[in-house]
């Protein structure tokens, strides 16, 4: 079965482009989201539960199904995994035809190259600041604040809830200044 799926974007809010890609195709069922938010895609959900093995599932463009690479990774293994196929009409995919290099495989390969540039790029930046001289994470409490919880605390007469409203230090704070 072809299936069709569109979803309002800034390009085309009432899904008339989609609509014509979609039909000229011969699509035997057409879903429509309601809306461009990427949250509460009740009709994406639908559709992919309904979802039966040999199905193909056509879109305009990818955007029109995945909110990000990491999204489009997640639907292509669903659709795998119930032996379905994908047709992205703009960019020319169709994994109907495996020849060679699959296209899950190539969006996985881009979400782990994606997430080693964050990695090296956040490592790169805590080095740069650290020669710097500037420390990394939550700025240390005044030594003054964490001597006068720690002597609350040891007085037994303040809760540390009163410890902490009265120095701004908290419990997890002053048990880790008392540990040491």
């Amino acid at each position: 079965m072809l299936i069709g799926y569109m979803r309002p974007n800034a390009d085309d809010i009432q899904c008339h482009i989609q609509y014509q890609i979609l039909t000229s195709l011969n699509c035997d069922h057409l879903f429509t989201e309601e809306h461009s938010s990427p949250k509460k895609r009740v009709v994406l959900k639908k559709m992919m539960s309904e979802l039966q093995p040999g199905d193909t599932i056509i879109v305009s463009k990818l955007f029109s199904l995945a909110d990000s690479t990491r999204h489009l990774a997640d639907l292509l293994h669903q659709i795998s995994d119930k032996q379905a196929y994908l047709l992205s009409v703009g960019e020319g995919i169709d994994t109907r035809n495996s020849t060679g290099y699959s296209f899950h495989d190539s969006v996985n390969h881009l979400l782990s190259f994606q997430r080693d540039v964050i990695s090296e790029n956040t490592k790169k930046g805590l080095y740069e600041a650290k020669q710097n001289g500037i420390t990394a994470g939550r700025p240390r409490k005044p030594d003054e604040n964490v001597k006068r919880a720690i002597s609350m605390y040891e007085s037994k007469k303040y809760s540390l809830a009163q410890i902490k409203e009265e120095t701004g230090i908290s419990k997890t704070t002053l048990y880790r200044y008392l540990e040491s």
